[in-house]
């Protein structure tokens, strides 16, 4: 019987071949019938002959775009490690009848808890705080200046309710907050159950004091968080971004943020990452920054990688995969050829 041969892109391994994230236990991979694993060379965009041989990809940060599929049509599945897949030409994907997977089970938590994380940082003033400790005397006798905000009758926003917006609010019922979203695809049924009123785009950043930027990256959403927008919200409002850099126009923030027009920002993602030390957002007091890194624990990392080697081996024994985000391509009779052939070899 034949293999199947499952790729990771060479940055899941360090320069000295020890694993970039312990936390992803490629056991299970390695103990399945029947599968190959190896890991590519770096590159970005991955070169079409580094997968020529291979059925699956598992992907982190490197990009996967139409110069990267193979010819010989026999590579069936990416799997992101994560839930961005900007990284992926994902019209590609579907046209060379190749599915694209992502871990929205791993990610839902951790990175609702990042955002939890950033809320209570800010309104609780914790960075300021954290500072005048260090004082001693100065800093305790400053401390009065800097009054924290309490949560409760205050509104929590999200551009987005999807699987993390979602679970988000989920963390944020005891609170007592109000809940309001704004997402065009968001599901009635699930906003009731949550208790989110769903409203129009400019009344979720005139009203909210807390808003949080839960979309994907699209050419929908690029800067869909502007200076036109900014400018609709409370001078005592924040704004957390844990997405994608390019949801929110930096410069525009920036300026908002150097105003004071806006409280403060919550920013585990930029437009420009790495982000440039001279970048005068930076500079500012009254904002807290990650390096798009914030719900990096080994719980996340571990469930990324169970959910990406759960989706290969679905396919191999042809089963579409959980979180396939070109849904087209479960309908294209060369993907069903892939899967109805995997699940005779291996199945």
């Amino acid at each position: 019987m034949s293999v199947f041969r499952v790729a990771l892109s060479g940055d899941f391994r360090k320069a000295d071949g020890t694993p970039t994230f312990p936390d992803f236990d490629l056991t299970p991979l390695r103990e399945a019938k029947h599968v190959e694993m190896a890991f590519l060379e770096n590159a970005s965009p991955l070169k079409a002959e580094q997968l020529e041989d291979f059925d699956a990809l598992i992907l982190l940060a490197h990009r996967f775009d139409a110069t990267s599929v193979p010819k010989n049509g026999r590579f069936a599945v990416v799997a992101r490690f994560g839930v961005g897949y900007d990284t992926v030409d994902v019209a590609a994907c579907t046209a060379n009848d190749i599915a694209l997977a992502i871990t929205p089970d791993g990610v839902r938590r951790p990175v609702a808890v990042s955002i939890i994380t950033f809320m209570l940082a800010l309104t609780g003033k914790l960075m300021v705080k954290d500072r005048l400790a260090r004082m001693g005397g100065p800093g305790f006798a400053a401390r009065g200046e800097h009054m924290g905000v309490g949560l409760v009758g205050k509104t929590l926003g999200s551009l987005g309710v999807g699987n993390i917006g979602a679970e988000m609010f989920r963390l944020a019922q005891p609170f007592d907050m109000r809940f309001i979203a704004h997402d065009p695809f968001a599901d009635p049924k699930t906003a009731a159950e949550l208790g989110i009123e769903l409203v129009s785009l400019e009344d979720l950043f005139a009203r909210a004091d807390v808003l949080t930027v839960n979309c994907p990256l699209t050419s929908d959403t690029h800067h869909i968080v502007n200076a036109e927008r900014l400018a609709l919200m409370k001078p005592t409002a924040y704004l957390i971004n844990t997405a994608r850099g390019p949801i929110v126009d930096q410069k525009a923030l920036t300026k908002v943020l150097q105003e004071q027009k806006i409280a403060g920002a919550g920013l585990d993602v930029f437009e420009q990452e790495p982000t440039d030390p001279n970048d005068p957002l930076l500079a500012l007091d009254n904002i807290i920054a990650a390096p798009h890194a914030l719900c990096w624990t080994d719980q996340c990392f571990a469930g990324n990688g169970a959910a990406d080697i759960k989706a290969v081996l679905d396919v191999m024994k042809g089963i579409a995969p959980r979180g396939v985000v070109n849904r087209d391509v479960l309908d294209r009779p060369g993907f069903k050829a892939k899967l109805a052939g995997f699940g005779t070899r291996f199945g």
